[in-house]
């Protein structure tokens, strides 16, 4: 299991991670944070990064905040960092 703090840029052109933010990755974000849209891309891109299905990915802290704590199952920490940089 690994845990990446992300500062997310909703309403962005397209989803893409656009580098780092003191501890946190950036991550520009394709849709509004309206109802719960930005959080479901949020954990629908890092899925997709991590190569993981969507369920093994959750937002632990920061559900009504720009700055969250995402948690991957099925992935190392090392791993998912590598992807995030690449």
């Amino acid at each position: 299991m690994a845990r990446i703090t992300v500062k997310v840029h909703p309403r962005a052109r397209r989803s893409a991670v656009t580098g780092r933010f003191g501890e946190a990755y950036k991550l520009d974000l394709a849709a509004p944070p309206v109802e719960g849209k930005a959080n479901e891309e949020c954990v629908r891109f890092v899925a997709e990064i991590a190569g993981v299905p969507r369920a093994c990915v959750r937002i632990v802290t920061g559900a009504t905040s720009r700055l969250k704590l995402v948690e991957v199952d099925g992935i190392t920490q090392e791993e998912l960092e590598k992807r995030l940089r690449t």
